[in-house]
């Protein structure tokens, strides 16, 4: 009980609280020794009842650092200790226990602490009796002398008459006594006053932690430069995210280190400020100014210092209130301008231009030092120098083409990110994985092989059919689309030869794989193309009805709504689905019901493969094959009469699809597929396919479909149209088989499975 009143009062003095409340003593009672076993006797964890106690203390007032102060306890906690005393007596007990206290608190009247523990106590019964068989333990372990209540020292009950009150004063530094009751405390670190050194790291002492600067000499020099100067000698590294600005800072430590600087920069080091550890735990108006004060004012009085802000944008309204303008970065300016520090601070285009270009007074006591993306050779270069690391920690080694190879590969396919950071992921997790799923061979190397399945995984391909490497996989894709399409030979050789086209590498490298354009009537399967395609190639189609997007104002949806706009904030349907999966077939499917200005949207993916959104983040289209089919002309597709009336309906809808798209729109196509109007030997194959996909969705019910010649002529006559393509032979399949095999399957002899013979009745479909 001794420990307990001296911590609590401990804890209510430094946090500067006016009164000394029941909730400040219970909370630290709670976490005694005996208190805890008996709550994980129950299985209940401490903080279930400390939380609501340690949340109201840390909301009540604090009184100011500069007016004077004395601890008083409050009128509640004066009943509390006359409860417990008189609990104490009436229980003949030698001493104030921790028991006495927590059933007098349970007793108090509009009380925060009562209302927690008779909430625990209606849920735990036991947790009383439990409670005081741990005392009886713990005291039998850890024997004491008895003590009364005045030799606390920290609470003393005075007699005034017939009126007793509590008086409470700090505690003595006195050393507690050994049976040391408390597991931890129970305000912990958030009320401990932190050193200004807490805030900042000096990176001159954890270069070895750090993967060493290779090649940015210009950008290193520059930098160099700007700190020789004797005013405004502050650079600021602006550059995209993983280009390496980070790593330029430890080189820069790493030359001073080695003495290959001016004399003007000997012997300097380089300290980094921690700013979200500065902001955390700063409850009131003015502790984060005190420490941004405190922390400058430690560096500056430290020799030779360089202060690095990384994500310095960061500082910007950072510690401001309301209107207020005193935010860090107007705190820094005295220290920009005094010339004592010398400031680095790095951040993104992005972030530069949203947050830090505003403040005008900031920029202009900075240089500005711009870190651009390294080129393929630059990272090549960059990568070999850091490949011994990555060898020695992960035990492996990077095959020579291996680097090269995926520092390409990385710069090709992996989109929204930089080199050489997206590089070095790569190699990481190739090594990574070696490591452990080793290989029977001694020597465990990262080849080529490895990097590709690595690389799959971060593009989100679950097929070998992109792999660079695998032309046995394109070689019998024609052949493979063509043994479930069925009389569209030349418009299949077209699709496949523009996909090999662009894996051969003979396109330009800022184009989709292919912009295909498929003409023709309706049901001859020109979406069956392009979902055959997908699967062949180990890809994800992705498909858009264009008929969705006849009005102008929808198609805002596809790249998002305008700011202010209802909707703003979801983004754009088309490119959220590239980036999620930028290796795909991308269908839009009837292109000629949408409106024209969907046209203008898709001349910049077919020119340059890229989107941006209504926000202004790249959706990257270069591994995207984008297919879009056409109606266009088929109600006039077969009405040429005259001499020249010989033409198919494709051939006349590609006439019509000339009139209907733009010329620039045309233009950017890579080919434009006309698909042959159906006949009666497409038909016959259609229906086969039909009729053994239907025989495959039968097999698990233990029914084997057997169809006669005469019954399938009357299903190819009743569903072969010209005009309607494979469409109709669906709908006959389903009026005249399906349902059938529906009753038969469900009511019928085909319960329990058979076979179903369909044969002709009276010039009827029967089923037997």
């Amino acid at each position: 009980m001794q420990v307990a009143m001296r911590l609590s009062v401990d804890n209510a003095v430094a946090m500067r609280n006016p009164f000394f409340t029941p909730e400040h003593l219970v909370s630290s009672i709670l976490v005694t020794q005996p208190v805890i076993e008996a709550l994980k006797e129950m299985g209940v964890e401490v903080s279930l009842l400390r939380s609501p106690l340690r949340n109201y203390i840390r909301d009540l007032e604090a009184v100011p650092d500069d007016l004077p102060y004395t601890l008083e306890p409050s009128q509640q906690f004066q009943q509390l200790i006359m409860g417990a005393v008189e609990i104490m007596h009436s229980s003949a007990a030698p001493e104030l226990e921790i028991t006495h206290v927590l059933r007098s608190a349970m007793e108090l009247e509009d009380s925060l602490v009562a209302n927690v523990l008779n909430d625990f106590a209606r849920e735990h019964s036991d947790f009383m009796s439990t409670l005081i068989w741990k005392i009886e333990a713990f005291t039998s372990k850890y024997p004491v002398k008895g003590r009364d209540m005045s030799d606390n020292g920290d609470l003393t009950v005075i007699e005034d008459g017939n009126k007793k009150h509590v008086e409470v004063t700090p505690p003595s530094n006195q050393p507690l006594d050994d049976e040391e009751e408390f597991m931890e405390d129970p305000f912990e670190a958030p009320f401990q006053q932190s050193a200004p050194s807490d805030f900042v790291t000096c990176i001159n002492d954890h270069l070895k932690d750090h993967n060493p600067l290779i090649g940015r000499d210009a950008e290193l020099e520059r930098t160099i430069h700007v700190l020789c100067r004797k005013d405004k000698n502050n650079p600021l590294h602006v550059g995209e995210p993983g280009v390496g600005k980070t790593a330029l800072i430890y080189g820069l430590a790493q030359r001073i280190e080695d003495g290959n600087v001016p004399d003007t920069l000997k012997g300097f080091k380089i300290y980094q400020i921690d700013m979200a550890a500065m902001l955390a735990g700063t409850q009131y108006r003015g502790d984060f100014e005190k420490r941004v004060k405190q922390t400058m004012d430690y560096l500056s009085g430290l020799d030779n210092a360089i202060v690095y802000i990384d994500e310095i944008h960061s500082i910007v309204g950072a510690g401001a209130t309301g209107d207020s303008a005193m935010d860090a970065s107007n705190m820094l300016k005295p220290y920009l301008e005094g010339g004592k520090l010398r400031f680095i601070g790095s951040t993104t285009y992005e972030e530069f231009n949203r947050q830090l270009s505003r403040n005008k007074g900031v920029v202009r006591r900075f240089q500005q030092i711009d870190i651009l993306e390294p080129s393929v050779d630059e990272t090549i270069e960059i990568i070999n120098g850091l490949k011994k690391g990555y060898e020695t920690y992960h035990k492996v080694t990077y095959a020579p083409a291996a680097i090269e190879y995926a520092v390409r590969a990385s710069a090709k396919h992996i989109m929204g990110r930089f080199l050489p950071d997206k590089a070095i992921d790569l190699i990481d997790e190739a090594g990574a994985y070696r490591h452990i799923h080793p290989t029977t061979k001694n020597r465990q190397t990262v080849d080529k092989a490895l990097i590709d399945d690595v690389l799959l995984k971060v593009m989100k391909i679950n097929a070998t059919a992109m792999k660079e490497d695998n032309n046995a996989q394109l070689k019998t894709l024609e052949k493979r689309i063509k043994s479930v399409i069925y009389g569209q030979d030349q418009a299949v050789r077209e699709v496949v030869e523009a996909v090999q086209l662009s894996k051969a590498g003979l396109i330009d490298d800022g184009k989709p794989l292919a912009s295909l354009l498929f003409v023709g009537p309706t049901g001859v399967g020109k979406t069956e193309v392009a979902r055959v395609l997908a699967k062949e190639l180990g890809v994800e189609l992705v498909r858009f009805d264009m008929s969705e997007y006849t009005e102008k104002h929808t198609v805002a949806k596809l790249i998002g709504s305008p700011a202010g706009y209802v909707g703003y904030e979801d983004g754009g349907l088309l490119t959220d689905a590239i980036r999620k999966t930028p290796n795909c077939v991308l269908l839009l499917d009837e292109i000629e019901k949408a409106h024209e200005d969907i046209y203008n949207i898709l001349l910049q993916v077919m020119d340059y493969a890229s989107l941006a959104d209504n926000k202004g983040r790249h959706a990257d289209f270069r591994n995207v094959v984008l297919i879009m089919t056409s109606n266009a002309g088929a109600q006039y597709a077969g009405m040429n009469v005259g001499f020249d009336s010989r033409g198919s309906r494709g051939g006349d809808m590609l006439k019509q699809v000339k009139k209907t798209f733009k010329p620039e729109f045309i233009n950017r196509l890579s080919n434009i597929v006309v698909f042959n109007d159906m006949d009666e030997t497409m038909a016959g194959m259609i229906l086969d396919k039909r009729l053994r996909e239907l025989q495959e969705k039968l097999t698990p019910k233990k029914v084997t479909l057997k169809v006669d010649s005469e019954a399938r002529a009357l299903l190819l006559k009743e569903g072969f149209t010209a005009e309607y393509g494979a469409r109709e032979l669906d709908r006959v399949l389903h009026r005249e088989l399906k349902t059938k095999l529906m009753r038969e399957i469900l009511f019928g002899k085909l319960k329990r499975g058979g076979t179903a013979h369909v044969t002709l009745h009276d010039g009827k479909i029967t089923l037997k």
